[in-house]
């Protein structure tokens, strides 16, 4: 029942929230899976430079074929979820009841997004304190760019 039932609820929010341009923009939808997917590991206790390191080996070796590779995600997400004491349909169905709610913070967000960027919104170029530029493109440890330069947040 997930998987078709569920992919169709899925299609029907993204739809209403986005429109069809955005549901079947693959660039888009696979940069967004990305960072749910780094996410999600990060919160088990991933790190930044294991994410790295498991980045160039996969970009390193041939590329796989794509119905394969989806049934890998499902099955070893279901298999981290089983290690980490998570129901993954319960997740799955809470995460799509908690974005129909958010249609328009999350149209809000997509506003402001860099159109062809993996990235969900511009990354800051310039401390907002002193105007320093090429500092402050650091990661605050959250996934967001930090708006000023380490010497100046360190003061705050």
């Amino acid at each position: 029942m997930l998987l078709g039932g569920f992919q169709n609820r899925v299609g029907a929010w993204i739809l209403e929230c986005f429109g069809e341009a955005v549901a079947r923009d693959r660039a888009d939808r696979a940069h967004r899976f990305l960072e749910e997917a780094i996410e999600l590991v990060q919160t088990l206790g991933c790190t930044a430079a294991e994410a790295h390191e498991l980045v160039d080996y996969v970009f390193g070796r041939p590329v796989g074929e794509a119905a394969q590779e989806c049934g890998g995600v499902m099955v070893t997400l279901a298999a981290l979820c089983l290690a980490s004491g998570l129901e993954m349909n319960d997740c799955a169905e809470a995460e799509l009841a908690r974005i129909w709610g958010r249609i328009p913070e999350l149209r809000a967000k997509r506003a402001t997004k860099p159109a062809g960027s993996p990235l969900p919104a511009a990354p800051v170029t310039e401390c907002a304190t002193c105007g320093d530029r090429g500092k402050v493109r650091q990661c605050d440890g959250h996934g967001w760019w930090m708006e000023s330069c380490p010497d100046c947040a360190a003061t705050k």
